[in-house]
């Protein structure tokens, strides 16, 4: 192999390793993000619940009164 065929490769491993670098940081950022919606779908799902209760109980309401 020459030194101009070295030199090519280690460029492209180089750029290969950095970009690995970037995907694994976009990787953690996407994780995170996950996460949060994660944690806004169960804040969410416990207001719906909780409407839903609400509403059960004034529909049981109305249904006792009629």
């Amino acid at each position: 192999m020459s030194l101009e065929l070295l030199s090519q490769l280690e460029n492209k491993i180089q750029a290969t390793l950095e970009n690995i670098e970037l995907l694994k940081m976009e990787l953690e950022e996407e994780k995170q993000k996950n996460n949060e919606l994660t944690e806004k779908n169960q804040q969410l799902q416990q207001d719906l619940n909780s409407w839903s209760d609400k509403v059960n109980g004034l529909v049981g309401l109305l249904n006792s009164e009629v």
